[in-house]
């Protein structure tokens, strides 16, 4: 016979197992809001050839890997909207974003900026832009590249489009009408290489890519000329999908911000790492829709 107060302690068990069962659903690489993935999904944005990138970073796969004690999937995608668009269809869990690709896949996915690096070359979390012409070029200013061959990098890269063309207008001309033929060359060493080959007159790109590139040999530096750089940028922001459990994302913010080694740091080409907020990149998305590289979703 079962007693009232049996009957009271059988529910009272059932409902412990059932609690446990939920928690564990909430655990694993399925499904709920705060689901800790089986694999962390890593997406970086291609600034150079998609392989190199993969090897660039793939020391810093094996860290977080430590650190987090999961396996790290590095995704380098062909071209920069490839990331964009991964990352709103919940194909990546944690990207590596320029300013400008972050503003536009924040308004197709909810996504929250966590760290940038600190650049080595100025010791705060901004870099620069350059832009560059053939040393061959009679080009002395800015406002001289009206009519002549440019080359851009990736239609959304900050560094190779935004704040080239923002270099563009601020000397006068608009880079959809005052240039001769332009080309999107999808990476910044590709952008260099067209300028020191004299394919093209000037480009635009990223003003570290470009020193490195030089210093590697990678372009011959008696090629080029610099004849501008950039107002400030603020830094490429690690960016992670809002649906990710909230403890793992203080512990991929907090490795970042533990970083000390040193040889991975060289690697990364950085000092270290700082939190960012969204704001830091209110500028970047007004800028862009002024410039028409950002259409509003409606």
């Amino acid at each position: 016979m079962i007693t009232a107060f049996m009957l009271r302690r059988r529910l009272a068990a059932l409902g412990i197992l059932a609690a446990l069962t939920v928690a564990g659903l909430g655990c694993g690489g399925g499904g709920g809001a705060d689901a800790s993935p089986a694999t962390l999904r890593v997406g970086l944005v291609p600034n150079q050839e998609p392989d190199e990138v993969k090897a660039e970073y793939a020391p810093l796969a094996e860290y977080m890997e430590r650190r987090l004690g999961m396996e790290v999937e590095l995704v380098v995608p062909t071209g920069y909207p490839a990331v964009v668009e991964a990352m709103a269809n919940d194909e990546l869990d944690l990207a590596l974003f320029g300013g400008l690709t972050y503003v536009q896949a924040r308004q197709r996915a909810q996504v929250t900026p966590l760290v940038t690096d600190i650049n080595p070359e100025t010791g705060t979390t901004k870099y620069d832009a350059s832009i560059i012409v053939s040393a061959a070029s009679p080009v002395r200013r800015v406002e001289d590249l009206k009519g002549k061959t440019f080359a851009f990098g990736s239609v959304s890269s900050t560094s190779g489009s935004l704040n080239p063309a923002l270099m563009l207008r601020k000397a006068g001309l608009d880079y959809r009408r005052d240039l001769g033929r332009t080309t999107y060359t999808g990476g910044h060493d590709a952008a260099a290489a067209a300028v020191a080959s004299g394919k093209l007159e000037g480009g635009g790109l990223e003003g570290r890519i470009l020193r490195r590139l030089v210093k590697k040999g990678t372009v011959d530096g008696s090629k080029i000329r610099e004849i501008a750089k950039s107002d400030p940028i603020e830094g490429y922001p690690w960016v992670v999908r809002d649906s990710v459990n909230p403890a793992l994302k203080d512990r991929i913010a907090r490795l970042f911000l533990d970083l000390r080694d040193p040889r991975l740091l060289k690697l990364l080409n950085a000092q270290g790492y700082e939190r960012i907020e969204a704001s830091d990149y209110s500028s970047v998305e007004q800028s862009a829709e002024e410039l028409g590289l950002l259409t509003r979703s409606k």
